[in-house]
């Protein structure tokens, strides 16, 4: 018998890894997300900015990075400068560093908005390989035919329903970059 419920399973894993890069994604106002990917040279290896500096906004425009060893100040500064996607300039002054979060232009939400749209077509590749992945299954299966569509059926509908969802979850995000 084939059971689709690993596939669903992988399929919400698809959407929450999906969910998780379009909170990295800027929308105007700091959050500390922002800076998840940046990773800072520090004791010989290069680690995530969460694990050598706390990092809190302090409002909607500025986020405080605290490190948690004074000596990697200079690290974290140029390890933000050097990561050209997020656009910022950290300042510090030996003990804490400041990161203003400048408005966005209508320029740059549209650069946003064209980078998140490539998220959503790796998402949907990452469904497609899960359905071929089951197809396969079901294929090498020593099912029934009329079972073998049924299976077949079913992965094509759960593929079009989580397809929907990062669609929508897509346009949520599109109109909250856009806004101002």
């Amino acid at each position: 018998m084939f059971d689709s419920k690993e596939y669903r399973k992988a399929m919400e894993a698809v959407i929450e890894r999906f969910k998780g890069e379009m909170q990295k994604v800027r929308t105007g106002r700091a959050h500390p997300d922002m800076l998840g990917g940046v990773k800072v040279e520090a004791y010989g290896q290069y680690m995530p900015l969460n694990q050598v500096a706390n990092v809190t906004a302090a409002d909607a425009t500025m986020l405080l990075i605290t490190p948690y060893d004074p000596l990697t100040i200079a690290k974290i500064s140029a390890a933000i400068r050097a990561d050209q996607t997020l656009g910022l300039n950290p300042a510090d002054d030996g003990r804490l560093i400041r990161v203003p979060v400048p408005p966005l232009t209508e320029e740059r939400r549209r650069e946003i908005v064209k980078t998140a749209s490539g998220k959503v077509e790796e998402c949907k590749v990452a469904l497609r390989n899960v359905r071929e992945d089951a197809r396969k299954e079901l294929k090498g299966a020593e099912l029934p035919e009329d079972t073998k569509k049924r299976g077949e059926k079913e992965i094509d509908d759960m593929t079009k329903e989580f397809s929907d969802k990062i669609d929508a979850l897509f346009k949520e995000k599109e109109a909250e970059i856009m806004k101002i």
